[in-house]
């Protein structure tokens, strides 16, 4: 079922408490895979969700992938010791403008250090990379040990988010070395989300995934 698929999501600067326990309510009465908030409720959603199988996702070196490394560590190690258990980072996508692969790697691979044997997802903001890029952030997210990699934060102005090709391209790629493939961004309906899973999300982040469920039927 896609409910099991679903990271429901409330990213939006301005998520009040309300959101959070509308949110984690939706989470635990649908049965979905997990809730993705900012670090900030992250407290608020374990205590909500106590005693349930719902996982807590949450943000790091986020949405513009302009922390230093280290502060994206120290991110991380407190989002863990709070009570996350899963982590999506942004790729750091100037490095991969600039061609420095191995700093992007290298940010990957030390984001990683920390979580351990917490799942790290990597956001590679597809809507601001070429499909060529799309690739070389794939091959990098491999080799620097994450366990999935996600299309889109959702905040890129005018962007489309989550697109059946990228999901495609991206899972054609990781997926023989045991990497997920997160579908994020613009996700609205019950026919966005099988499309995505066609095409080889392992994971689905929105916001609308009520919508998807009450769909399904």
């Amino acid at each position: 079922m896609i409910n099991y698929y679903i990271e429901h999501t409330v990213l939006k600067s301005d998520a009040t408490r309300f959101d959070i326990e509308k949110m984690s309510a939706d989470a635990l009465k649908y049965n979905f895979f997990g809730v993705c908030v900012n670090p900030n409720y992250i407290s608020l959603a374990k205590e909500l969700l106590a005693n349930s199988a719902v996982k807590i996702v949450t943000v790091v070196n986020f949405p513009l992938a302009n922390n230093t490394i280290e502060m994206t560590q120290y991110q991380t190690e407190l989002a863990l010791k709070l009570g996350a258990d899963e982590i999506d980072t942004v790729l750091n996508i100037s490095a991969i403008k600039n061609k420095d692969y191995r700093k992007a790697e290298l940010d990957i691979k030390r984001t990683k250090d920390v979580c351990q044997n917490n799942n790290l997802k990597v956001i590679l903001e597809t809507d601001l990379l070429t499909k060529e890029e799309i690739a070389d952030a794939c091959k990098i997210a491999i080799e620097a040990g994450a366990n999935f990699v996600k299309t889109s934060t959702g905040f890129v102005k005018n962007g489309v988010g989550a697109k059946v090709e990228d999901v495609a391209l991206m899972n054609k790629i990781v997926s023989p070395y045991g990497l997920g493939v997160k579908a994020s961004g613009g996700i609205k309906n019950y026919q966005d989300a099988i499309a995505l899973v066609n095409a080889g999300a392992t994971r689905l982040g929105t916001s609308s995934g009520v919508d998807i469920i009450l769909g399904e039927g």
